[in-house]
């Protein structure tokens, strides 16, 4: 994304190839000012007569990432004049590339992503390094390849492998892309140019096939089988993303293509590709891929030019779900990891379920036999602090008890090089109350991983008043290196993401107490975007869980909890959720959830114990109603995280909500979706319903000053406030 201009270059050699290389630091992204001097290199390569044949290529070995993507911003906000609809596919790629007299190769080295893959399959042929990733991702940005993909690839690998490779957004190796005709030949990278300049004047000279990707027919289903695998893919669609419109509009377009031929297809495609730029899911998802990159971006850290710290060995305390899971995502990142337990039992037990992790990765094809063994290999088991000499870094993710914890943090200090970062993966717990006992608090540090750690993409990392930078810009490295999205908050009870969820729990359980149906609320919250609704979620967790974190928000915000008995009472009959197989809802043996009437007398009991009456307005709520009731009371409590400073910047919260909780991302995370609903309308509802139902839903200052401004939540008004 730099801000130098990005370019072309065109070299003629003496076997009268043109070698056109794309230059754009650093994947060669195709900014408008890529396209138009690929178009200026293109005309005179065609012009000029010592020129036979031409090569595509990519600087510094990676062929081009694709649409530059902070374009899309300034085209959506109107800054930048969107090029005319069908420029790249219309004039660049169909009428000049490929309707040229003069053959032109790819060569294809690093990766071809979207625009990158499209600009190659406007060549006559195409060659790959055996490693080069190939694939049209753009539908994770909310958008359809705009520059002739929908006609091409479907010409190239069938409609079925095209349907698949778009509608995943997931890419293929080089080595696969040949045997798909995908790309016609494979060759190493230093082979890779001269390769493709034999293969260019091989076309002109009839050795081999002069192809246009736009016209060809041959991998084609027929028409009959066309249409059935197109409406089998709206059928799946439908089914598994029943709240987006544009992978239905990407199997139009190629089906337009297919029956009205490739020049219908491209005017349709370009048609949609405007429509959709503009829409709020493209603006959502643009707004997450470039928030999910700046959250490493911390004022007063990241800035200081620190360089990361080698961290060689990590020990890991507790061998339970969490510690199992966070050993198990550093060893796959290759870090020796120790992990101690107490005794023999808990240990073996620990070091079983990392085994367990990986086997699962053998099974599913993800993992090969050989480096499942080299993985595992970088696990020892401990039972005491002798090998902890030499640790650069300690994880603690044992039960939340404070003395334990202050406890452990004073023995860590004895026992650890001074230089050894100390981090606790606590979720609710003061990190100034755990690290109260020692004089080490410039290197503790929160390392807050969610479950199941190896799973989940987020780090939230917790930094104190006292926590060196040092220290932040350490653990930000490692969290990139084990693959998470790291967050950088500051220390107060729940942090970002459990804080600003608490009510998400709460308010279904108000609502529940004043007549709503346990199972319309979830069933509305499915709807709405989230992989499971707040009772769902309860279940899975366990009630033990909900108890332990509930109780601590009930203790530090007593004046906006609301205090209901429901999940005690069910727990006193021995429900404590899935593993008990039975919570809110009634488990079989595959663990598949059924709504439970035995339910309903628990929710009586728990309104009598409550005093409250049933509010025949809340047992008819519509959806939408459901959805604002639970999620603006998280909207609130959001306000308050970034006003307190907790949060760097509203897009931190964005990305947390999304990784950290399952937030819909094409809704742009919990600010960004609170914003497109406006700041003024959501303080009004909360005002109404605090009139109604008590201090729960009180709106914030925060969000109440933001409101009567009209003013969006996100825009930080006071940079310095937001350092600590």
């Amino acid at each position: 994304m730099s801000s130098a201009k990005g370019r072309t270059t065109i070299e003629v050699g003496a076997d009268g190839v043109a070698i056109i290389t794309i230059i754009n630091p650093p994947v060669n992204s195709l900014s408008l000012d890529v396209l138009n001097s690929l178009k200026e290199s293109y005309d005179q390569a065609l012009r000029r007569d010592d020129v036979k044949a031409i090569v595509i290529t990519g600087a510094q070995g990676k062929f081009s990432g694709g649409f530059d993507i902070s374009a899309f911003g300034k085209i959506q906000g109107g800054n930048v004049a969107a090029p005319k609809p069908g420029f790249v596919s219309m004039e660049i790629l169909c009428d000049t590339v490929a309707a040229a007299r003069k053959p032109s190769v790819a060569a294809i080295d690093g990766l071809a992503l979207g625009g990158g893959l499209e600009v190659a399959m406007g060549c006559h042929a195409r060659i790959s390094t055996p490693n080069a990733q190939l694939g049209l991702p753009e539908l994770q940005l909310g958008i359809i390849p705009g520059f002739g993909g929908t006609q091409a690839l479907p010409r190239l690998v069938g409609i079925a492998k095209a349907l698949e490779m778009m509608l995943t957004s997931k890419p293929v190796r080089g080595q696969e892309a040949v045997s798909l005709g995908l790309v016609d030949a494979i060759a190493s990278s230093n082979e890779l140019l001269n390769t493709a300049r034999r293969w260019a004047l091989d076309i002109l000279e009839g050795k081999r096939p002069w192809i246009n990707s736009f016209y060809k027919t041959d991998k084609l289903e027929p028409l009959g089988e066309a249409r059935e695998i197109l409406k089998f893919a709206r059928a799946q669609t439908r089914k598994r993303a029943p709240n987006l419109m544009h992978p239905l509009v990407c199997i139009d377009v190629i089906e337009e293509g297919i029956i009205s031929g490739p020049r219908a297809g491209l005017w349709k495609e370009a048609e949609a590709f405007q429509g959709l730029l503009h829409s709020d899911t493209c603006k959502s998802l643009v707004h997450i891929f470039f928030a999910q990159r700046g959250t490493t971006k911390v004022p007063g850290v990241s800035d200081l030019g620190l360089k990361p710290r080698r961290i060689n060995k990590v020990a890991i305390l507790g061998g339970g779900l969490m510690g199992s899971g966070i050993a198990t995502v550093l060893i796959l990142s290759n870090y020796p990891v120790i992990l101690k337990e107490v005794n023999d039992k808990f240990l073996q037990a620990g070091i079983d379920r990392v085994k367990a992790n990986l086997k699962s990765r053998v099974k599913k094809g993800n993992m090969s036999q050989e480096k499942y063994e080299k993985t595992f290999s970088l696990l020892k088991g401990a039972l005491d602090y002798e090998s902890f000499r030499d640790v650069d870094m300690v994880i603690e993710a044992v039960i939340e008890n404070v003395s334990l914890k202050q406890q452990i943090f004073s023995d860590l200090e004895k026992f650890c090089p001074p230089h050894c970062i100390l981090a606790s993966n606590t979720s609710t717990i003061d990190l100034n109350l755990i690290g109260e006992k020692t004089k080490s608090q410039d290197r503790i540090i929160g390392a807050h991983f969610f479950s199941p750690a190896h799973v989940m993409p987020l780090l939230e990392i917790v930094r104190t008043q006292k926590t060196s930078p040092q220290v932040i810009v350490d653990l930000l490295d490692v969290g990139k290196k084990i693959k998470k999205t790291p967050v950088v908050v500051g220390n107060c009870t729940g942090f970002a993401v459990n804080r600003m969820f608490f009510p998400y729990t709460q308010a279904a359980l108000l609502l529940v107490e004043h007549g709503t149906d346990i199972y319309q609320i979830d069933r509305a919250i499915t709807k709405f975007g989230m992989p499971m609704g707040p009772f769902r979620l309860c279940d899975l967790v366990g009630f033990g869980v909900a108890i332990a974190t509930g109780s601590q928000f009930v203790l530090n915000f007593p004046e906006r909890t609301f205090k209901s008995m429901l999940i005690p009472l069910m727990q006193e009959d021995k429900r404590a959720g899935e593993t008990t197989r039975r919570g809110f809802y009634a488990y079989d043996e595959k663990r598949k959830a059924n709504p439970d009437p035995e339910i309903k007398k628990y929710v009586e009991k728990a309104r009598e114990v409550s005093g409250v009456t049933i509010d025949p307005k809340l047992t008819k709520l519509s959806d939408k109603d459901i959805v604002e009731m639970i999620f603006f009371p998280v909207v609130n409590e959001a306000c308050r995280v970034l006003d307190e400073g907790i949060a760097v910047k509203a897009a931190d919260l964005d990305i947390s909500a999304v990784m950290g909780m399952g937030f819909p991302p094409y809704r742009g995370g919990i600010m960004f979706w609170a914003d497109s609903l406006g700041s003024k309308y959501i303080c009004s509802r909360l005002e109404e319903w605090s009139n109604l139902y008590g201090g729960f839903f009180k709106p914030c200052s925060y969000l109440a000053q933001r409101a009567a401004k009209g003013a969006p939540l996100s825009l930080s008004e006071d940079p310095v406030k937001a350092r600590l």
